[in-house]
């Protein structure tokens, strides 16, 4: 009898023990799925409808303001990190680029919006000389004298910088992102015996953080890049600095003086003036 309760106990308990096998390993696989089947609906708002968008490097092909994807299968609740890329030209010789990296969880909706600058974003401008005649006019808008420091970003062929130092600025520095224009500064500097005077720079003007030696700024470059510019120059430059700019404002900041001018070519001008003040530097210095 004995022997006979013990057979029937220890098949109950190897049942029991099948049954809860069985149940542990469909839990497990339900788990193994949850984890590898969640995907996670990502909304993207770009600045423009014809700008590209890249995510994690890849092209992506949606038109449009705002931009829906959806990831592939990821692991729930595990984090991720996605990087996002935009590009588009808001005009004709403005190239812009803005990259953003988001974090976010498995299976959650995202949200990025790509319409706002974080004080990453890089501007490529085109190459348009000012004429030599509208060159004179910004030297005497600037008011350049033996005392001045000028600098340009974006500086091209050196034209507006070499007239400077002739108008009398003890030092000039220039700086492009493309090497062919430093090659052809360099050279315009040569011609014009200047070269001990001058100080040319090959690389991005945006990563050029300290303006503080610059008593006059010139500026070609676009509304888009000198409001990237803006809180960089108005940190460094010292109250009293000047500002002269071809054609473009630096956004809200309200130009000293305008001129219009009808150049030699019969086109119609206009430079600006600006003075560095304590109420700029405040207002504009610590944007980013």
């Amino acid at each position: 009898m004995t022997r006979l309760v013990r057979a029937a106990f220890g098949c109950a308990l190897f049942a029991a023990l099948v049954g809860l096998t069985s149940f542990t390993d469909r839990v497990a696989s339900a788990q193994e799925k949850k984890k590898a089947g969640v995907k996670t609906k990502i909304k993207v708002s770009v600045p423009k409808e014809d700008a590209k968008l890249l995510i994690e490097n890849q092209k992506t092909d949606t038109p449009g303001k705002e931009r829906e994807f959806v990831t592939p299968e990821l692991e729930a609740g595990k984090t991720y990190e996605y990087s996002f890329v935009v590009k588009w030209d808001p005009n004709n010789y403005t190239k812009m680029t803005r990259p953003k990296t988001v974090k976010f969880t498995a299976g959650e909706d995202l949200v990025v919006d790509m319409t706002k600058d974080e004080g990453k974003d890089e501007a490529v401008i085109r190459f348009v000389p000012t004429p030599d005649d509208i060159v004179d006019e910004m030297i005497k808008l600037g008011k350049v004298t033996k005392t001045d420091i000028a600098f340009e970003p974006g500086c091209g062929d050196a034209r507006i910088l070499i007239a400077a130092v002739k108008a009398g600025a003890k030092k000039a520095v220039g700086i492009d992102l493309d090497p062919e224009r430093i090659t052809e500064a360099k050279a315009g500097v040569k011609a014009a015996k200047l070269e001990e005077k001058f100080d040319l720079r090959q690389g991005d003007a945006l990563k050029v953080k300290d303006y503080s030696d610059a008593s006059v700024l010139f500026l070609y470059m676009g509304e888009e890049f000198n409001l990237l510019l803006r809180p960089y120059i108005l940190k460094e430059m010292k109250v009293g600095s000047r500002i002269v700019s071809h054609r473009f404002k630096i956004g809200d900041w309200k130009p000293d003086e305008t001129k219009k001018i009808t150049g030699t070519d019969g086109e119609e001008y206009l430079i600006h003036l600006w003075t560095v003040t304590e109420e700029a530097k405040k207002k504009y210095g610590s944007e980013k």
